[in-house]
């Protein structure tokens, strides 16, 4: 017997198209986004650092780190950990003098991984060993780095690796043809000393830690006074800490494309920016402090506008020095403050806000001011959240700031400027200091560490989780206006 449902001859069949199949399609795509907690959030980066840091702190607390018989007092272990992991160079103790050998390949090591960054050198280290990278890991790297794709993160990891060795290594070469081979760091160096004192001072700059280990019965003066002169050892120096200022994007794109127009939005801001900041800087300073003989005022007008740059160069990045921050004029700290709070580059070895941050907020000020709904540099349209977003990390940096002024003239009874200056610095994890940091109570410590480490990490933190914040919610409320102004 025929199935009913099976034509017979001579039937006409229609056939009419399912529901599903002319109706309409419905595809949700859930936003892509980092958790904020978890072995893969972004928060393993300030995990990661945290513990670090307590190595660190462990190694130098031991007795064989310190140059005095004895265990290290435990804070000066911990500030002196934290400023090399921070890469901000502040210190409580000299650092050439206090700690031994062991102790300076400690504070190097820590000064590596704070510039390359943890996520990075962890990515790195997985790769050697042959492990395979979590996709939410790669995809914190990736907001960490500022790159767009996805795919060939670990070629990239490994370039940034090579690239930071490779700039490093040169700045020690060309630092040991000055100490050894076309002229001496002092009398009677060896090789193997003029070779660590090359490699320390190369490192230290690159990544912008600001430590060095100049003896001073041999190099007299702090930090690098006793090369004020030297234009050899200075403009390695300069290159290094710019270079490392820059991030590591941007010199990819410098090394690979090297054409002004076919640079990206990004590269184009951070070169512009970096120039116009050195600049204003280096004018300012010369400016302010010609006739200050306690500073450059004594020096010919070709030797102060060269001080002049490195003291630019330095105050966003590094915490070298030339001259005793004491004894600049008030002015001039206060442009120094506003370096140091700007920063460096976003994913490169400096701290701050970051140039990108700074140079949105004045983009999205210039457009409202001129009454410009849309936000653009170099003929490209700028997202509006990401104008957004820099406004909050500005806004957050500022109150941080202002908390840890407040938190530290509560615990020392020091001039306002001294303790504004200090903060600063820590915060921006430059690591200039008007001298004070050897001087401050164990409560000063514990403020200006706590600072450096939220300086170091909390703008990079804060900008992983507005990346990867989750998808917005299903709903709004109703408007209503505010007066402002």
């Amino acid at each position: 017997m025929q199935p009913p449902w099976q034509p017979r001859p001579g039937d006409v069949v229609v056939r009419r198209p399912r529901q599903s199949e002319i109706g309409s399609v419905h595809i949700n795509v859930a936003r892509r986004s980092v958790p904020v907690r978890g072995p893969a959030s972004p928060m393993l980066v300030v995990y990661g650092f945290l513990v670090l840091t307590f190595i660190g702190t462990m190694l130098l607390w031991l007795p064989i780190a310190r140059e005095e018989h004895g265990f290290a007092p435990i804070l000066t272990a911990m500030f002196s950990a934290t400023s090399a992991i921070t890469v901000t160079g502040l210190v409580v103790v000299d650092t050439a003098d206090y700690w031994t050998t062991f102790g300076h390949v400690v504070l190097l090591i820590l000064a590596f991984i704070g510039g390359l960054g943890f996520m990075t050198a962890a990515a790195f280290l997985l790769i050697i060993v042959g492990q395979r990278i979590g996709m939410q890991s790669q995809l914190a790297i990736r907001e960490g780095l500022g790159v767009r794709q996805l795919g060939g993160l670990p070629s990239l990891i490994r370039r940034i690796v090579v690239l930071s060795i490779t700039i490093q290594l040169i700045g020690s070469v060309l630092l040991f043809l000055r100490f050894y081979v076309f002229g001496s760091l002092w009398d009677g160096i060896s090789i193997g000393t003029a070779l660590w004192q090359s490699a320390f001072l190369g490192v230290s700059a690159f990544n912008n830690a600001g430590l060095v280990i100049l003896p001073a019965e041999h190099v007299p003066g702090a930090s690098l006074e006793a090369f004020r002169s030297d234009e050899w050892v200075l403009g390695i120096v300069a290159g290094l800490i710019i270079l490392g200022a820059l991030g590591y994007l941007a010199i990819f794109e410098i090394i690979t494309i090297r054409s002004l127009r076919r640079f990206s939005l990004e590269t184009k801001i951070v070169l512009t920016g970096s120039i116009a900041l050195l600049v204003m800087g280096t004018s300012f300073i010369y400016v302010l402090e010609r006739n200050n003989d306690e500073t450059i005022g004594t020096l010919s007008a070709t030797n102060q506008l060269g001080d002049s740059f490195f003291n630019a160069t330095i105050a966003r990045t590094a915490g070298f020095s030339i001259d005793d921050f004491g004894k600049h004029e008030d002015t001039t700290n206060v442009v120094f403050e506003l370096l140091m709070f700007i920063g460096g580059a976003s994913a490169s070895t400096a701290g701050g806000i970051k140039l990108n941050t700074f140079a949105l907020i004045v983009i999205a000020t210039v457009a409202t001011v001129r009454g410009r709904r849309n936000l653009s540099a170099f003929n490209r349209d700028i997202p509006q959240e990401l104008a957004r977003s820099a406004l909050i990390i500005g806004a957050l940096a500022t109150l941080t700031v202002m908390a840890f002024l407040i938190a530290l003239t509560m615990v020392e009874d020091r001039p306002l400027s001294e303790l504004q200056f200090e903060i600063f610095s820590a915060i921006g994890t430059v690591g200039v200091s008007t001298g004070i940091t050897p001087l401050l109570g164990d409560g000063g410590k514990i403020v200006v560490a706590t600072a450096m480490f939220v300086g170091r990490f909390g703008p990079l933190t804060l900008a992983l989780l507005m990346a990867g914040r989750g998808a917005p919610a299903g709903y709004r409320y109703a408007t209503e206006r505010i007066r402002i102004g």
